[in-house]
């Protein structure tokens, strides 16, 4: 164990606790990362007395490298030391007001702040200081539940979730992200207690969500939550997209588990939490948009624009930032099928041109998303899609090459139009620039000035007619 804590500020943390007389340990989630053999830079110390004091001590020794932050109101401090941030607390015990998650505070051995940790994986301690160096305290077999791959809480489950309902939202992220199952009777009382989450504010909410979307296969957490009924609290729109209607032998698919597909094939190709939440909402809109024709079968026409339109009250509502990262996820439900309709059809230059022209700088993000979202089952479908949407690839390098269309600036704007031709702002102006723009994708004149001046000429010219 001691090989682990082999960092120099373990050393000094050890002298310190030792020049104060007080024990001080490792806990949580650096203990359990070393097990699991996982990177971490967050420690938490926890010591029998007052973490602050024992945070100054070790700040003095280690000099202007490390910067200290005390939190007095909350008995806590933090040391930010080179990539290291270092988290100090005095042993606690809590008690819970049942509308609040904010706990009544005591100070309490370390048994007492280990019975408080949400999961047995997490309650783990190591001993930093000079009689307890490298020690593990482990009295609820995190060890066993690591090698097990369980999640568990160290107490009854109903109250720990109860006390602090975050930890449901937690325990599925852990189980997500670590690949760990969580234990039947933990499972069960976060059904139990799923309406708990509503005195979560909804911030600390989707920070967990954000983690379980960034984790290797996002849809494990997501099958959690619906089956617990969390999503149906926290995220009712998705939860709508569940579920098969069938008229007359006909259905569609579920576009829940459909959503799902989608959203782990762009996992496996991006890491970009945006991009994963256009996958999330590429089909959001299909519950809305959902008709039956006759001889046809179900339809969801113009499910793109509309879910464009949606995506930025979810953004709202989850407490996601309504800044270029919403637009982003916007552009990219709204352009999600114009590849797919291409990659079904013959691929014409004057079609990639207008689909370069709308997505810009994010036609790689996009070719990714719709890739992901073929999910048939039809391997001919899937070789077929696969094909033309390649050759879709090589026209998009092809024609920017040539045309410089990608975030296409004119090669005249409308101030320019305005000063050859002697025109005041006006009707005008939009029908030369939206003629001219046109006619550039459509590539009926190239992308450069003398073509452009030329076309504009002709055109002003029949308008004056």
């Amino acid at each position: 164990m001691h090989s682990f804590l082999d960092k120099d500020i373990f050393k000094v943390i050890q002298q310190s606790a030792d020049e104060l007389g007080v024990d001080a340990y490792a806990i949580g989630g650096f203990v359990r990362d070393i097990f699991l053999k996982r990177p971490s830079k967050d420690i938490d110390i926890v010591t029998i007395g007052k973490g602050i004091d024992l945070a100054e001590k070790i700040c003095s020794k280690l000099g202007s490298e490390a910067h200290l932050s005390t939190f007095k109101n909350f008995g806590t401090a933090q040391i930010k030391f080179g990539d290291l941030e270092v988290e100090f607390v005095g042993a606690r015990k809590e008690s819970y007001n049942r509308n609040s998650r904010k706990p009544i505070v005591e100070d309490g051995t370390l048994e007492d702040d280990q019975n408080r940790r949400d999961f047995t994986i997490n309650a783990m301690a190591i001993g930093v200081s000079k009689n307890n160096f490298g020690k593990l305290l482990d009295p609820f077999n995190g060890m066993k539940d690591m090698e097990n791959k369980i999640i568990r809480t160290p107490l009854d489950p109903d109250i720990t979730y109860s006390d602090d309902p975050l930890r449901m939202m937690r325990a599925i992220r852990f189980a997500t992200q670590l690949g760990f199952t969580i234990e039947e009777n933990s499972l069960k009382a976060i059904t139990k207690n799923k309406e708990r989450i509503k005195i979560v504010s909804m911030e600390r909410i989707s920070v967990e969500l954000n983690k379980i979307i960034c984790s290797p296969v996002p849809s494990v957490g997501f099958k959690l939550l619906f089956d617990t009924g969390l999503l149906h609290i926290i995220f009712p729109d998705m939860v709508k997209l569940q579920g098969t209607d069938t008229i007359k032998g006909l259905s569609h698919k579920d576009n829940f588990y459909h959503t799902l597909e989608v959203l782990d094939n762009t996992a496996k190709k991006s890491e970009d939490l945006w991009l994963r939440w256009a996958a999330i909402l590429h089909d959001i809109a299909k519950p809305a948009t959902k008709r039956f024709e006759e001889g046809h079968g179900f339809t969801f026409h113009g499910h793109e624009d509309k879910g464009a339109r949606m995506v930025p009250k979810i953004f709202t509502n989850l407490k996601l930032p309504l800044n270029e990262k919403m637009k982003y996820v916007q552009k990219l439900v709204q352009l999600h099928l114009r590849p797919i309709v291409l990659a079904k059809t013959e691929v014409t230059d004057s079609a990639v041109r207008r689909l370069l022209f709308d997505a810009g700088d994010d036609i790689d993000d996009l070719m990714i998303l719709c890739e992901s979202d073929i999910t048939t089952k039809n391997p001919k479908k899937v070789q077929r899609y696969m094909k033309n949407f390649e050759i879709v690839r090589e026209k998009l390098v092809e024609l920017e090459e040539k045309d410089r269309i990608r975030n296409w600036q004119p090669p005249i704007d409308g101030n320019e139009i305005m000063t050859m031709y002697n025109l005041t702002p006006g009707r005008e102006i939009g029908i030369l620039k939206n003629a001219l723009k046109d006619a550039i994708l459509d590539g009926e004149i190239e992308n450069n000035y003398e073509s452009a001046k030329k076309f504009l000429d002709e055109k002003f010219a029949a308008l004056k007619k």
